[in-house]
C-alpha cells in the first residue's frame, strides 16, 4: 500500500498555522505580512515533511459565486430550517445566495457533499451541527481554502470557528414550568443524540437537573428511540413522539406531563394522547421547545420555549460574512480561530396544553 499523500494540511498542522497561512507563505505573496518566526515554522514543516507545491498551480484567482453552503443533519426537525432561515434572511442583504444540504442523519452523505463541496467554487460554509469524526480532516482541508463556522460545540479536533449554543437553560425553563404545576411524574421524549447534536443534549441534561434539585430525579423517563446504526435512520420528529408516547402510556401509568425536544415531537405527543382518549391538558400536559410556527395552530395552542433560533442564524451568518471580508482584503496574519457564545434570553410561551398536575386538581 502507498504512502499517503503529504498535504498542506499536514504542515500547517505541523507549523500550528492554518492552511490559508501555509498557502501564502509557500506561494511568496507580498501583500501578506507573517513574522519571521512563523515563516520559518512554516518552510520547516514542508522540508521535514518533504511537501511541494502542486506543479503548474494556477496563479491567477477565479472570482468566487456569491453563494453560501448550510449543512443540516435532517430537514424533519424545523430547528434547523429555522438556523438556516436566519443565514438566509442575513446572507440575502449582502447579496448571498443560500445552497442547502440535507445529511439526513448519514455519514455518506455527509462525506459526498463535503466532496462537492471542495469542488465547489462558492464563499463560506456553515454546519449547524458537529461533523462526523470521519469527516473531520475532509472538513479542516476545506477550512485552508474558505471560512467555516460550525453552529455547536467546540471540538478540539476541529480548527474550525465555532458558535457555542448553551441550551441547558432551556431544559431548566421547561421543568421549572412544570413542577410549578405541580407535576412529579414527568418524561421527556427526544430524538437519538447523535454526537453531532451535543447542544440539544443540553437541554434535556438541564431538565433533569432541575428535577434531581428537588429531589425528584427518579421521576423523570427519558425516552429515545433505539437507532441500530447499521440502518439508515428512518425517523421524523413527529413519529418519535408519537411512537414513544404510545410506548410510555403501556407502562407508566403515573405521568402528568410529557415533553418533547422540539414542537414536532411534542405534536407527535399530543395526536397520540388524543388518539388514546386522554384530555390535553386536564390529563396529561404537553410542552415542545422552539416555538415553530405550527405551535401556535389553534388547535393545538403549544406551550413552548421562545429562544430566537433564527436570530441565532443570522449571527453565525454575520460572523461567516466577516471571516470572508477579511480574507479577501487578505487581513490574514495567522488568523486566531474563535470560539463565539451566542445567548438569548429562553421565554417560556404558556398556551393550552399544560396546566396543574391531575393530583393538584383533584384535591
Amino acid at each position: 500500500m502507498g504512502k499517503r499523500k503529504i498535504t498542506s494540511f499536514d504542515v500547517a498542522e505541523m507549523a500550528g498555522v492554518s492552511q490559508a497561512a501555509v498557502s501564502m507563505i509557500l506561494n511568496k505573496k507580498n501583500n501578506v505580512s507573517f513574522s519571521k518566526e512563523v515563516i520559518r515554522r512554516v518552510e520547516d514543516a514542508a522540508d521535514k515533511l518533504g511537501y511541494k507545491l502542486p506543479a503548474g498551480k494556477a496563479r491567477k484567482k477565479e472570482r468566487k459565486a456569491k453563494v453560501l453552503v448550510i449543512i443540516v443533519p435532517n430537514f424533519t426537525n424545523p430547528y434547523y430550517l429555522m438556523l438556516a432561515q436566519g443565514v438566509e434572511t442575513r446572507a440575502s442583504e449582502y447579496g448571498y445566495s443560500i445552497f442547502l444540504c440535507n445529511m439526513h442523519h448519514e455519514e455518506k452523505s455527509e462525506e459526498y457533499y463535503l466532496k462537492i463541496i471542495a469542488g465547489m467554487n462558492i464563499r463560506g460554509l456553515i454546519y449547524t451541527c458537529n461533523p462526523s469524526k470521519k469527516c473531520m480532516r475532509q472538513l479542516n482541508e476545506i477550512a485552508g481554502k474558505i471560512p467555516v463556522v460550525i453552529i455547536n460545540n467546540r471540538d478540539k479536533n476541529l480548527n474550525i470557528d465555532t458558535i457555542e449554543i448553551d441550551n441547558t437553560k432551556l431544559g431548566r425553563l421547561m421543568a421549572e414550568h412544570l413542577i410549578n404545576l405541580g407535576h412529579r411524574h414527568v418524561a421527556y421524549i427526544a430524538s437519538p443524540l447523535l454526537s453531532g447534536q451535543r447542544q440539544r443534549r443540553y437541554c434535556v441534561e438541564g431538565f433533569v437537573e432541575t428535577f434531581e434539585k428537588k429531589g425528584l430525579k427518579n421521576n423523570v423517563v427519558i425516552k429515545t428511540p433505539d437507532i441500530d446504526g447499521k440502518k439508515k435512520i428512518e425517523w421524523s420528529e413527529y413519529k418519535i413522539g408519537y411512537d414513544m408516547t404510545k410506548e410510555l402510556l403501556q407502562t407508566n401509568t403515573e405521568l402528568t406531563a410529557i415533553v418533547g425536544m422540539n414542537d414536532m415531537i411534542a405534536l407527535g405527543i399530543f395526536d397520540a394522547l388524543q388518539d388514546e382518549k386522554y384530555r390535553v391538558p386536564m390529563d396529561i400536559s404537553v410542552m415542545g421547545c422552539d416555538n415553530t410556527l405550527i405551535s401556535g395552530v389553534r388547535r393545538i395552542a403549544l406551550t413552548t420555549i421562545e429562544h430566537f433560533v433564527v436570530y441565532k442564524g443570522m449571527d453565525a451568518c454575520d460572523i461567516l460574512l466577516k471571516k470572508i471580508s477579511l480574507m479577501e482584503q487578505n487581513f490574514t496574519e495567522v488568523e486566531t480561530i474563535s470560539t463565539y457564545h451566542i445567548e438569548y434570553e429562553p421565554r417560556l410561551v404558556v398556551r393550552g396544553t399544560t396546566g396543574r398536575a391531575r393530583k393538584e386538581i383533584d384535591r
